[in-house]
C-alpha cells in the first residue's frame, strides 16, 4: 500500500532534521515553500506532515513566527537549597543577585551570559503583594535579569522589593547596576534587614507572552517557576524572587542529609 503523502513529507523532513541539514532551532520553510518543494502538495497535506513532526517533538509552531525545529538542550541541574549561612547568597538559579548565584553553572563547565538588571517601579502583582504582606496597590521595585547558558536562553529572574525600601535609604535598588556586595548584604547594611530564612515554592504553568518570546518556546509550552520569599526577624517577608525556566531545560535538585557531592548527573526517567 502506498504511504500517504503527508507521511513521506514528514519522513523527508525528519531525515533532514536528524542529519543536521536543517539545524536545531531553525525556522522551517513556509507552507507555500513546502508545497512547492513537494510537487504542489495540498495545503492540508503539508499541515498534516508538520503536525506529525510536532507530535514526535521534532518541530514546534510559534504563533506569529512560524514553525521551528526543536532545540535539544542538555538539562541544567541546579540545587535549590544548601546549607549556607543565612546572610549568604544561595547557589542555584533561585538564589540572590550576587555573582555566587551563577557560580554553580561555571562549575559544570558551561558558559553563561546575564543581562544587567532591568529596573522598573510598578504596582505589585497580586501574588507578590500577598507574599510581601503589602496592600495590592502598593508599589514595588522590580529588578529583572535574563540568563543565557551555552547560547540558549535559560531563565528570567525578577526580584520584587517594597518601594518603601528606596525612600528609607536603599536607593541603589532603582539603579540599573549590581547591588554592592549582593542584595542580601546591601539590604542588611543600608536598612538593617537580616535574612533569617526563606521559603521556596515550585509550580509549573504556561509561559506569559514575554517569557515565551525570550525563552524561545511556544505559548502552549510549560515553564517551571521558583518563587522564593525571604524573611527577616518575626517571620516578616521582605523580598520575593520569581525565577522562570523552561521545564525541559532544567532539573531541580533538593538535597537532604548525607548525599553524593555529584548532583549534576541527570536522572534517567
Amino acid at each position: 500500500m502506498t504511504e500517504p503523502m503527508y507521511r513521506r513529507i514528514a519522513e523527508d523532513l525528519r531525515a533532514r532534521i536528524e542529519s543536521g541539514a536543517i539545524p536545531q532551532g531553525t525556522k522551517l520553510p513556509t507552507e507555500t515553500e513546502l508545497r512547492d518543494r513537494y510537487d504542489g502538495a495540498a495545503r492540508n497535506t503539508v499541515r498534516d506532515a508538520i503536525k506529525l513532526l510536532a507530535s514526535r517533538g521534532l518541530v514546534e509552531t510559534r504563533p506569529g513566527r512560524g514553525t521551528f525545529t526543536t532545540r535539544h538542550v542538555d538539562p541544567f541541574v541546579t540545587i535549590l537549597t544548601a546549607v549556607r549561612p543565612p546572610a549568604a547568597d544561595e547557589p542555584g538559579l533561585g538564589g540572590g543577585e550576587g555573582e555566587d548565584a551563577f557560580a554553580e553553572i561555571g562549575q559544570q563547565g558551561r558558559t553563561t551570559s546575564a543581562s544587567g538588571p532591568q529596573v522598573s517601579v510598578q504596582q505589585a502583582p497580586d501574588d507578590v503583594a500577598a507574599r510581601l504582606q503589602i496592600p495590592p496597590e502598593a508599589q514595588v521595585v522590580c529588578r529583572r535579569r535574563e540568563l543565557v547558558v551555552d547560547g540558549t536562553p535559560l531563565s528570567l529572574r525578577t526580584e520584587y522589593y517594597p518601594f518603601d525600601f528606596v525612600t528609607a535609604g536603599a536607593t541603589d535598588l532603582v539603579q540599573a547596576g549590581s547591588l554592592p556586595g549582593g542584595a542580601t548584604s546591601y539590604l542588611e547594611q543600608r536598612l538593617g534587614l537580616v535574612q533569617v530564612g526563606y521559603q521556596e515554592r515550585i509550580l509549573v504553568r504556561p509561559p506569559a507572552k514575554d517569557e515565551a518570546k525570550f525563552l524561545e518556546i511556544t505559548d502552549n509550552g510549560r515553564v517551571a517557576v521558583i518563587v522564593r520569599t525571604r524573611y527577616q526577624a518575626a517571620r516578616r517577608p521582605f523580598w520575593v524572587t520569581v525565577t522562570v525556566l523552561p521545564a525541559e531545560r532544567v532539573e531541580l535538585v533538593i538535597n537532604s542529609g548525607t548525599v553524593p557531592d555529584d548532583h549534576t548527573a541527570p536522572v534517567v526517567a
